[in-house]
């Protein structure tokens, strides 16, 4: 269960003694030692395993992951007072999406009944940037829809939920949502004002990841989704709670939505992103247009989301695992043959490491 209150002083000392001493064996060189590179580079490939579960576990289950959490706040408070990026509201017929920078490169949301002046905020990791928008707007907010437990996108449920005192806290009772006060399953739908927004269980990132899926029928709009750490701009979020099955079969469940569907994402990866899928699939010329257009914005510190269902077909490898030509653009190796699942899940994870080692260099 993610943080909830603080834990005695000696969970705080024995974790941190813990994570020190992991440290300590990983980075320093052990002298004398006449290992065989091989046998030193499974042992080192182990131990960094290892130390990232245990690290990833101070992180969600103590206190430590709220106190990194907050200093990354006040880090990017001091780096972008007026956030990362700069950002376009979208405006339907009574409906209001706000997207709104948060950390150095999230995205929490404020979905607005314009006509009803009810709000609802996903993933409010900063509490403060996300009241001034509630302020500026004139809005009440009655609901948080939590993605997922991470602190970057659950970090500001406490002071909202506390400032608005009959605001609702929606999320996976699986995913240890902190100040959760409405638990939601698969397929569930929250109703505000105009508003139903279905939430759609999608685990690999964690385990009760959930992504909502505001309907755009009452409003005759696009249907928008915002997809947490599940899916990005040409992109798509670290298995840290499941393994490449589950988020192939997360994936697939985004993927069976319409072509107008509007992405919101949780992080402004796009450029980064992009730049991978050239490297997968460098004659993509849908991913090519939308490179040019995604520098121009960054260039200017704008925004790229949203973008469609419909264009990320086109151009994320992630949800292309059963596409031919990105089973060809790989070559040979453990690549599917046809839309065996099993075979795109191999794909789905190797992209994942060629992903990891493009980042790294």
């Amino acid at each position: 269960m993610a943080w909830q209150g603080w834990p005695a002083l000696w969970q705080w000392v024995a974790g941190s003694w813990l994570l020190f001493v992991l440290v300590f064996v990983l980075l320093v060189k052990p002298r004398g030692c006449g290992a065989r590179p091989g046998l030193r580079g499974l042992l080192m490939a182990h131990s960094q395993r290892l130390l990232f579960r245990i690290g990833y576990s101070l992180y969600t289950r103590t206190w430590l992951g709220y106190l990194f959490y907050r200093q990354q706040l006040r880090r990017a408070r001091n780096r972008y007072p007026k956030g990362h990026s700069k950002t376009q509201p979208r405006l339907f017929n009574g409906v209001k999406v706000l997207p709104i920078p948060v950390l150095s490169d999230n995205y929490s949301y404020l979905i607005i009944d314009t006509q009803a002046q009810l709000a609802v905020a996903v993933d409010p990791s900063d509490p403060r940037a996300v009241q001034a928008s509630i302020e500026k707007e004139g809005v009440t907010l009655v609901a948080i829809l939590c993605t997922h437990k991470h602190w970057d996108h659950s970090g500001g449920n406490r002071d909202l939920s506390r400032r608005h005192r009959d605001c609702r806290v929606y999320g996976s009772p699986q995913d240890g949502i902190p100040y959760l006060t409405h638990p939601l399953c698969h397929q569930d739908v929250v109703s505000v004002g105009r508003l139903q927004i279905r939430a759609l269980a999608t685990p690999g990132h964690t385990q009760g990841h959930l992504v909502y899926l505001l309907d755009g029928e009452p409003y005759k709009g696009p249907s928008c989704l915002f997809s947490g750490d599940l899916l990005f701009l040409s992109g798509c979020g670290r298995t840290f709670e499941g393994n490449a099955e589950t988020m192939l079969s997360s994936l697939d469940t985004v993927l069976g939505l319409g072509d107008d569907t509007l992405l919101w994402p949780g992080h402004e990866y796009a450029e980064e992103n992009l730049g991978f899928a050239g490297v997968v699939e460098p004659e993509n010329l849908a991913r090519e247009r939308k490179m040019q257009w995604v520098q121009r914005q960054r260039m200017e510190r704008k925004g790229t989301c949203p973008s469609t269902l419909g264009e990320e077909r086109s151009y994320n490898p992630f949800l292309r695992t059963h596409c031919l030509e990105l089973q060809e653009a790989l070559g040979p190796g453990p690549g599917p043959t046809g839309d065996d699942e099993c075979s795109r899940a191999q794909l789905l994870e190797e992209l994942r490491r060629l992903k990891d080692m493009h980042k790294s260099k």
